[in-house]
């Protein structure tokens, strides 16, 4: 049977560990046949494998050995007794180190594999780990980080842009499972963290509460609920042309003329968006100024004239009655060169929260949902700068216990990258002048 060629050009594949093996003719094997002589070693064919690993686990058996003064004993003395100390755990009595905690929170709101999957992995690998012991870890990780969580939120509410959007997250009630909600904070650049944020319910409470001190500009659909924190804290909004160009595309059969006149006009400014991808706030808000703003203002008068050709009902009047009712907030962009088109960005964060949901199926309780929120954020800004959330998560859990309050902001993804990058790039530096210094380079 012919073999296929496997592809060589893997990504990464200088980067990986390697382990050599060297094959050799026996003794009898190097004999020429043709005279008997022992052959001469002259080169050798090499060729590469990935090869996949599994994890294992491992048992860590930890000894605190204890001191005592043997002369205050033998005179009578109280002795003091002292036993040498070992790191902190993450969960106070519990035999879960740092790395398998990591490894089930980075399993489960990064890779979105649900406890239950998780628990037959775990036993394929020779370890039970049953999905209700799982859950309990989860939430004792998620309480050891809620103030680094607190910290990512406070920081999101310092942004002059925050994306937000929100999706129902099943929770298990008595009956039936009730409709509670997830929702997103997204930070600015200056403030790169997504948060989330569970609520039993959609109501105007949950974005209250959480923008209770915000004052700057919150990018959203056209969700009612907003109205109220909007009003109260005097906060700017914005509106997405995603959700106003989704309308007319779902009304298209309806009025295909009129939705492919509309979603040209939503094209040309998203061409625009892309010119000014690279450029300064300043310049980007300059070119929306010369190039969007009259296209604005032909698509609102179009808007207009469509309107008063339809009937009320018609599923085309409902997409322009939703572009001309959210209009001011649509054009927004136009005044800030900060502010983004659309809310894609959020968007994106609550599809990986409905990719969990329909693998996880639900929460179990009001603290199950937060605990979700305070590890999916965590992962979430993990992915957002390209972190390894495996590789923080186990720095984190074996810091964390161990923290003062004043170096939390250290253990910020976004801070804990640059430390990291800082230390890599010093190892480098160290090394090259190592080498100079030898005389090898």
């Amino acid at each position: 049977m012919k073999r296929r060629k496997g592809r060589r050009n893997l990504a990464n594949f200088d980067n990986l560990p390697v382990t050599t093996h060297v094959y050799e003719l026996t003794a009898e094997e190097r004999l020429c046949p043709c005279c008997g002589v022992e052959r001469k070693e002259i080169g050798a064919d090499e060729s590469w494998q990935v090869e996949y690993l599994p994890g294992h686990f491992e048992r860590l058996h930890h000894v605190r050995k204890k001191y005592a003064c043997a002369s205050c004993e033998t005179s009578g003395e109280n002795p003091r007794m002292e036993a040498a100390a070992k790191p902190e755990s993450a969960i106070d009595k519990g035999m879960a180190g740092p790395g398998l905690l990591a490894y089930i929170v980075t399993s489960k709101f990064a890779d979105y594999l649900p406890y239950y999957r998780l628990e037959d992995i775990f036993a394929r690998q020779g370890f039970e780990i049953s999905r209700a012991t799982q859950s309990v870890w989860g939430g004792d990780v998620g309480d050891l980080a809620e103030p680094l969580y607190e910290l990512m939120a406070d920081r999101v509410r310092a942004s002059h842009v925050v994306a937000t959007d929100d999706t129902v997250m099943p929770m298990q009630n008595k009956d039936k499972c009730a409709n509670a909600r997830m929702w997103v904070y997204v930070g600015d650049e200056a403030q790169p963290y997504n948060v989330f944020d569970f609520t039993l319910d959609r109501g105007r409470d949950g974005p209250s509460r959480f923008l209770k001190d915000y004052g700057q500009i919150l990018l959203a659909d056209g969700y009612a609920g907003y109205n109220g924190v909007v009003v109260g804290n005097a906060i700017t909004r914005a509106g997405c042309w995603a959700h106003a160009r989704r309308k007319f595309v779902e009304a298209e059969k309806s009025a295909p003329e009129i939705a492919k006149e509309a979603v040209e006009q939503v094209r040309a400014l998203y061409a625009v968006e892309r010119q000014g991808k690279d450029a300064s706030v300043e310049e980007r808000l300059k070119l929306r100024q010369q190039q969007s703003a009259p296209l604005l203002d032909k698509l609102h008068e179009k808007l207009l004239v469509w309107k008063q050709q339809l009937l009320p009902k018609h599923p085309m009047a409902e997409a322009i009655n939703y572009a001309l009712g959210q209009w001011q907030e649509l054009i927004v962009f136009c005044a800030d060169g900060a502010i983004p088109i659309d809310n894609n960005v959020s968007e994106r964060e609550m599809k990986r929260v409905v990719l969990n949901r329909k693998n996880s199926l639900f929460v179990g309780n009001p603290r199950g949902g937060r605990t979700a929120a305070i590890l999916a954020s965590l992962t979430s800004t993990c992915r957002r700068h390209d972190i390894d959330p495996q590789l923080y998560l186990t720095q984190l859990l074996t810091n964390l216990p161990v923290l003062e309050a004043s170096q939390l902001p250290q253990w910020l993804p976004d801070q804990w990258n640059s430390n990291q990058a800082a230390r890599r790039n010093g190892l480098q530096s160290l090394a090259t002048q190592t080498t100079w210094s030898m005389g090898f380079a």
